[in-house]
């Protein structure tokens, strides 16, 4: 059966939309997935969703789905095969993809489609991890628990870190205690009394923030948090204002987190396919896509709880308004294809 057209989701004018495109072309190192789940970033895509651009604006970056054609120099997946793939402008609420293999990450038995989906916003949380290059027994803060910070917060805690959990919202505290983590509060005090505890008030040696829109002061508040010399890991959309002489005092870092890790925004890498050798650069943003496919592979790390909303494809602009009007009852937001004829459809 001929397949030429497909259904892509974007945002016009802050509105959502759902069209029709041509399908994407499959080239040489690129890898055609016929889309079976993606996932919403609750963060990303609701500043690209309130932009009010004329032309549309694709949503979306993380997926998984089934491998129908591979391109050539394509070797470590198979037609058939499911695969976790990352990454726009490739990856997107689309029901076809043509993404170029290092963002394409073959599934074991043992992993769930559905958690599997979420491989990019775990590309960002594990990069991030990186970021803070933080040795085993070693304190870190993660502020925001959204479906970033507790991602985040259960691979640190798997990773053998000491991990204390911030959140406003107690929904959210909740969630991950309820994943096995003992220190998650709601309340900036109880985060200072904890880090005294644990650090024999030494301070923490990082802290992680993944909330956007955040009170402008919270990267003072975590300077404070944070040892001699620790630093401030920045993933969320925050006012890049501080008090330099805080900073100064503890002659602290400040680093940025960019998306999945090294390779990302990198043509050479993504689209030519030319790789980082692994003695140069450890962890790229694919080593970093299989690294979380193997801790969902090996029940390292659990995120079948976060999964809060599943939809189809037809109702994706409810999604977009249950995360703006109701962020204490969402976090992870499943979105599910069908596949009846595509699924046996190979374009021609």
């Amino acid at each position: 059966m001929k397949v030429d057209r497909m259904k892509a989701v974007v945002s016009i004018r802050g509105n959502i939309e759902i069209i029709n495109q041509e399908l994407p072309q499959l080239e040489a190192g690129m890898v055609l997935i016929e889309t079976s789940c993606s996932a919403i970033s609750s963060g990303t895509e609701l500043l690209l969703k309130n932009n009010m651009a004329d032309y549309p604006i694709p949503l979306g970056y993380s997926a998984m789905g089934y491998v129908r054609e591979v391109g050539e120099g394509v070797t470590h997946v198979q037609v058939g095969q499911r695969a976790a793939c990352y990454g726009s402008p490739y990856v997107k609420h689309a029901e076809w993809l043509a993404v170029p293999k290092h963002l394409v990450i073959p599934l074991p038995d043992e992993c769930r489609s559905s958690d599997a989906a979420f491989v990019g916003i775990g590309a960002i949380a594990i990069h991030a991890l990186r970021q803070s290059d933080l040795h085993f027994g070693e304190t870190i803060v993660i502020v925001g628990l959204g479906i970033l910070g507790q991602i985040a917060g259960r691979i640190a805690e798997a990773s053998g870190y000491r991990l204390i959990g911030f959140d406003l919202l107690e929904e959210r505290c909740s969630n991950l205690s309820e994943s096995g983590v003992n220190h998650v509060y709601s309340d900036e005090s109880k985060v200072q009394t904890a880090i005294d505890e644990m650090t024999h008030e030494q301070g923490a040696d990082a802290v992680i923030i993944c909330a956007n829109g955040a009170n402008p002061g919270i990267i003072n508040q975590a300077l404070h948090w944070i040892r001699d010399r620790g630093k401030v890991i920045i993933v969320g959309d925050v006012g890049m204002s501080f008090d330099r002489e805080l900073m100064f005092s503890k002659e602290a870092q400040i680093l940025i987190s960019r998306a999945g890790g090294p390779g990302r925004y990198d043509n050479s890498y993504e689209r030519e396919g030319a790789d980082y050798p692994i003695g140069y650069i450890r962890w790229t943003e694919g080593r970093n896509m299989a690294e979380f496919i193997r801790l969902l592979s090996e029940e390292r790390i659990s995120i079948e709880t976060l999964i809060t909303h599943e939809m189809n494809l037809s109702s994706l602009s409810q999604a977009y308004e249950l995360l703006r009007e109701s962020p204490r009852s969402v976090l992870g937001v499943l979105v599910h294809y069908e596949q009846g004829s595509g699924a046996s459809a190979i374009p021609e």
